[in-house]
This record gives C-alpha cells, sequence and structure tokens, in this order.
C-alpha cells in the first residue's frame, strides 16, 4: 500500500490531514481510496512443489485485512470488492481473468477499471508482473 485516505472526505484538500496510522482494510469504506502496487508473481509459484498454500493463507489474512477475506475459497483468486479499481500495468504481462470465465491480456501500459466486479488476476508468464491500483470506496 502506497497510499491511503480515510473516510468522510474534506471539503477541500488543503484541510486533508494525515493521520500517520496503518488503515484496518486494505480495502477502502466508502468515500476513502487507497494506492496498492502489486507484482503478482507467475502462476507456475503456486503450482510448484515447494509452495505451501495455507502458509501462503495464513500470511495473506495477516497482512492483507478487508482484501484476504474478499478471496474465494473454492475459486482461488476470485474475488470482489465493492470498490471503482482503476489499474495500470507496469511491467510485465498479466491476464485479467473475468466472471464469465473470459481472459483479457493486458501489457505494460494498458489500462482497466472494475466496477465492484468479480474477477481475478492470472499471471500466465514466466516473468512477475506489477500493476498499480488506485481503490475508491463507494456505498
Amino acid at each position: 500500500m502506497l497510499w491511503a485516505t480515510g473516510g468522510a472526505v474534506a471539503p477541500s484538500i488543503e484541510h486533508l490531514e494525515e493521520s500517520g496510522k496503518w488503515p484496518e482494510s486494505w480495502v477502502p469504506a466508502a468515500d476513502e481510496s487507497r494506492v496498492l502496487l502489486v507484482t503478482f508473481p507467475p502462476d507456475a509459484v503456486f503450482a510448484s512443489d515447494g509452495f505451501d498454500g495455507m502458509a501462503a493463507h495464513r500470511e495473506q489474512m495477516e497482512k492483507l485485512p478487508g482484501l484476504a477475506e474478499a478471496f474465494e475459497g473454492d475459486n482461488p483468486g476470485m474475488h470482489t470488492t465493492q470498490t471503482l479499481d482503476y489499474g495500470v500495468v507496469l511491467s510485465g504481462e498479466i491476464h485479467l481473468e473475468l466472471d464469465n470465465g473470459q481472459m483479457r491480456k493486458l501489457k505494460p501500459k494498458d489500462f482497466v477499471v472494475q466496477r465492484a466486479t468479480r474477477h481475478a488476476w492470472r499471471n500466465l508468464s514466466a516473468e512477475p508482473a506489477t500493476v498499480l491500483f488506485v481503490l475508491l470506496g463507494s456505498k
């Protein structure tokens, strides 16, 4: 997480204050925002013999509160949040899996908007992919 704003947006930008506290959730509530920089390892990492799925789940629950709970247990990677998300691929390539099973391949400088839709990010390449996200909370 690079930046977060709290609820009840101030009347002008000059009155926004930095609390110095880490947000309780990686998913913004109404009138909140988050800026995230996410590096996705290749999907093959999760299928390797040395990958400990339970340890990864525990770490995700500890380090990504609010977001970790949004992931579906029976369909790894699929999730839905009540946010408006803007994503820009900075490096690598990543596939956006949509609710209907369709996949959209995204390359550096590609831009995507998600509006509280069910989706997953899949890195089908052999290299990491980095995406900058801006999440805006909605009611």
